[in-house]
C-alpha cells in the first residue's frame, strides 16, 4: 500500500506534444462495442464491433457494423470505408488489435491489404490509447450522442441509422480544431491530398479451401452453408465477405448464400437438399442394378456430361481373372 502512494511521486513526466496534422496524411482507426444487442436472426441476439473511421485532417467520421473481429472482417470493413471515401489517406494508424498487428508487427493479412493499397500501416504502442485519441474520443461521443434511445432492428437498421446520423449531424457540427468549420466542408481538400484507390480491390474478407465431405456443407465463421453435392470429394475455394458466402469449385460457382451473422445455423439451399436426394436416390439404385448384373453405373461429371463408372467383374475380364468357384465369386463380392 505505501508503494502505490508513493510510486506516482517517481514515475516521472511523460509530456504529450501536440500534433498538426497536413490534409491526406493519417486517419485513425478503432473497433467500438456499443453496449446493445443487435438481433442477427434465429432468435439470437449479439454485442457486434463498429469499425470507426477518423480523418485526422478533416475529423470527418465514418463507421460500419461487422460481423466479427477477425481480420478479413475488419479489412472488408476497411475497405469499404475507403471506398465511400474515394481515397486513401498516407498511413492508416491501429491499436494493436489482435488481427491487425497484436504482436507489434502487422500481421501478413494486414499487410498485404495496405501494400495494395500503396500506404503504411502504423500501430500505437502498447497500453497507449491517446496515441489515437482522435477517434478514441469519438466512440465515447458515439457512446453518449448516438446510442441512447435508439432501437435497432438487425445489423443493416444499425447501419442505416449511424450513417444518417454521421451525415446529417456528426460531421455537419463546427469543430473549434479545424477552424471552426464543418468537417463535411473541410473533407473535399482532405481527400484531394490523398492516395487514389488501387485498380483492383485488395484481398479481404474470410479466405478458406477445403475438400467436401458427403455432408455436403461447409463451415464459415461457426456457420454450416450447403453446396452443391455434385463437386462432393473435390476442393472448394470459400469467399465470405461482409455480406455473401460464394463457394466455388474451379471456375464453377456451386454456392451463394446470403452470409448469417448468428452463430451456429445451418443454411440450406433447397435445390442442393434436392440434387442430394436424387443422387443419393440414383446410388441406390446403382448399387442394386450392380448387384443384380446389370449394366455399369452412371454418374454426372460437374459440367453435366455423363462419367461411366464400369462394374467389377469388367475389371476381371480386363486383367483375366476368372472365378471359378462360386466360393471365391462370393469372396470377391
Amino acid at each position: 500500500d505505501r508503494v502505490r502512494q508513493i510510486r506516482p511521486e517517481y514515475r516521472g513526466v511523460d509530456p504529450a506534444d501536440r500534433v498538426v496534422y497536413e490534409p491526406g496524411v493519417c486517419s485513425q482507426w478503432d473497433l467500438w462495442f456499443p453496449d446493445y444487442r443487435i438481433p442477427v436472426g434465429h432468435s439470437q441476439l449479439a454485442i457486434l464491433p463498429v469499425l470507426v473511421m477518423t480523418l485526422a485532417y478533416s475529423r470527418y467520421r465514418a463507421a460500419v457494423m461487422i460481423p466479427s473481429r477477425q481480420g478479413g472482417d475488419i479489412l472488408a470493413g476497411m475497405w469499404l470505408l475507403l471506398a465511400q471515401i474515394g481515397a486513401v489517406t498516407h498511413k492508416l494508424v491501429w491499436d494493436r488489435e489482435s488481427a491487425i498487428g497484436g504482436k507489434g508487427t502487422p500481421t501478413a493479412l494486414a499487410a498485404g491489404f495496405v501494400g495494395t493499397l500503396g500506404t503504411r500501416l502504423e500501430l500505437a504502442p502498447p497500453r497507449d490509447p491517446e496515441y489515437k485519441g482522435m477517434v478514441e474520443r469519438n466512440n465515447r461521443f458515439f457512446e453518449t450522442s448516438f446510442l441512447p434511445g435508439r432501437i435497432f432492428e438487425s445489423p443493416e437498421d444499425f447501419n442505416t441509422q449511424f450513417r444518417w446520423w454521421l451525415g446529417e449531424h456528426a460531421n455537419t457540427r463546427i469543430v473549434r480544431s479545424i477552424g471552426d468549420r464543418r468537417p463535411a466542408d473541410v473533407l473535399e481538400m482532405d481527400v484531394a491530398a490523398m492516395t487514389a484507390l488501387p485498380p483492383a480491390a485488395p484481398h479481404v474478407g474470410l479466405t478458406h479451401r477445403v475438400r467436401l465431405g458427403r455432408d455436403y456443407y461447409v463451415r464459415v465463421a461457426g456457420n454450416d452453408y450447403s453446396v452443391h453435392p455434385s463437386v462432393i470429394g473435390r476442393f472448394v475455394d470459400i469467399t465470405a465477405d461482409l455480406s455473401d458466402v460464394v463457394i466455388r469449385c474451379g471456375d464453377v460457382t456451386v454456392a451463394d448464400h446470403h452470409r448469417s451473422w448468428a452463430n451456429h445455423v445451418t443454411i440450406a439451399d433447397p435445390q442442393h437438399v434436392r440434387a442430394a436426394k436424387e443422387l443419393r436416390r440414383n446410388y441406390r439404385m446403382q448399387d442394386l442394378n450392380i448387384a443384380a448384373g446389370n449394366a455399369a453405373r452412371v454418374r454426372a461429371h460437374l459440367d453435366g456430361h455423363q462419367v461411366p463408372m464400369r462394374a467389377l467383374p469388367d475389371y476381371d475380364d480386363l486383367y483375366g481373372v476368372n472365378f471359378t468357384t462360386t466360393t471365391d465369386l462370393e469372396s470377391h463380392n
